[in-house]
């Protein structure tokens, strides 16, 4: 059997693994996932007609803010599930299992791949779960075609494969779950200091180039004009380079930090 074939058979048995530990424990990633959840019903139902009165000087329209706020939310969505994997991470670590697996003869960084890849997909599953409650109170895409959803997706992809390998360096670098936990929690605080709630230009001066020049802004403001049809400009190649620089030096980072660790 080709190297190649090795690397894919136990990075499939590894993503096996961890999909099935998502399935058996998923408290973690359902508390995770309320908190978009509760903030899209809590800005929409409680401060949607202020908001959006605020956003575009007219008057209330919870049906426009609905629509400015989603796409937000889906990215933050992406954000707090990826907390999980930098606990799984760490918690695999402290508990042993790592050290098991190194005994055996099997792909070392298919032990990596395995919770990247099943991070991932919990992260477009969390993505489709808000985005139905979305649509079930009102979120419309508008101007979206068929080119314009696929980018969309990928970006959400991209964008949740930048967090994971953060994450996982995150979840590497801490002495226990818990750590693992605070460590990440700038994947949920980061897209509120961002273009989420209110548009940049509403914001402080002096606070504006960091709210603006941040990850998560300019992929919202990018995923924002996929779907609903608005002016992306100049975010579309920043949130590309922000994705890709994130996830070499996230990718870089754990490795680094894994292959450290077995010495």
């Amino acid at each position: 059997m080709s190297s190649f074939s090795l690397a894919l058979r136990d990075s499939s048995t590894m993503l096996r693994r961890n999909l099935l530990h998502a399935r058996r424990y998923p408290s973690m990633t359902l508390n995770l996932l309320l908190t978009p959840v509760m903030l899209l019903l809590l800005f929409v139902y409680v401060f949607g007609d202020v908001m959006s009165a605020g956003i575009d000087g007219g008057g209330p329209d919870r049906a426009k803010y609905i629509a400015y706020i989603v796409p937000g939310l889906l990215l933050m969505t992406t954000g707090s599930t990826t907390i999980g994997t930098a606990v799984s991470v760490s918690t695999d670590m402290n508990e042993g299992i790592i050290a098991r697996f190194r005994t055996m003869a099997i792909h070392r960084p298919s032990v990596l791949v395995g919770h990247v890849i099943g991070s991932v997909l919990q992260c477009v599953m969390s993505v489709a779960l808000v985005g139905a409650v979305a649509v079930a109170i009102g979120f419309r895409s508008s101007g979206a075609g068929v080119l314009e959803w696929v980018a969309a997706f990928g970006l959400l992809v991209l964008f949740a494969t930048a967090l994971t390998w953060i994450a996982v360096g995150m979840g590497l670098s801490s002495p226990n779950a818990e750590a693992a936990s605070n460590n990440a929690m700038p994947l949920i605080l980061l897209p509120l200091l961002s273009s989420t709630f209110v548009p940049v230009h509403s914001m402080p001066g002096w606070f504006r180039p960091v709210a603006e020049y941040q990850p998560f802004t300019p992929a919202i403001e990018t995923l924002r004009g996929l779907l609903l049809g608005g002016h992306i400009g100049h975010n579309g190649w920043l949130a590309v380079v922000w994705c890709v620089g994130l996830a070499v030096l996230g990718y870089f980072w754990s490795t680094a930090k894994f292959n450290s660790d077995a010495k």
